[in-house]
């Protein structure tokens, strides 16, 4: 199971209450969730009931055939936030990127969502890890994985050793 973001991947559901989405027809000019996510795997998506004020983002998980979407985990939601008990009507259900999630540039260049400083990721703490005035060695934990985003000074020699398994990605 892989978390999966897609362009373009919309259809119809006319699924009430709380539980999992049983996705519908594929919208005009869209993919499906089969052929722009793929079964099994995990998704952001929106969820929005025409003609109301329902709505729901969240991380969701496809099943074996792409058929249903389990709502996971919710993020935001005219709920105050909670899972939406939905009423009947026809939703769009897309993938989306939540604002809450994205890491970008501004038009400076600068990285947005990041913050400086000290970090945890997975259990492992960069110190200072934008700006290594002194000799640093982090070891990153077999299995787990970072991301660091932005501009990275180095002044004096950094040492980042993957053990095992892990993936350390820099942009």
């Amino acid at each position: 199971m892989a978390l999966v973001i897609n362009d373009r991947v919309k259809v119809n559901s006319t699924t009430t209450g709380t539980g999992a989405f049983v996705l519908g027809a594929t919208q005009t000019g869209f993919e499906s969730f089969a052929t722009g996510i793929g079964n099994n795997n995990t998704t952001y998506y929106c969820i929005f009931n025409q003609g109301t004020s329902e709505f729901e983002v969240g991380l969701g998980t496809l099943d074996a055939t792409s058929a249903n979407l389990a709502r996971t985990t919710i993020l935001s939601s005219s709920n105050s936030d909670s899972v939406v008990n939905f009423t009947s009507g026809t939703k769009d259900v897309f993938c989306t990127l939540p604002a809450s999630k994205a890491v970008y540039l501004d038009a400076d260049g600068d990285a947005v969502g990041v913050q400086g400083g000290n970090i945890e990721t997975l259990g492992n703490t960069f110190s200072n890890y934008n700006d290594i005035n002194t000799n640093t060695t982090t070891t990153l934990v077999a299995t787990k994985n970072a991301f660091l985003a932005g501009i990275i000074t180095v002044s004096g020699t950094a040492v980042w050793t993957i053990a095992g398994t892990g993936n350390l990605k820099i942009i």
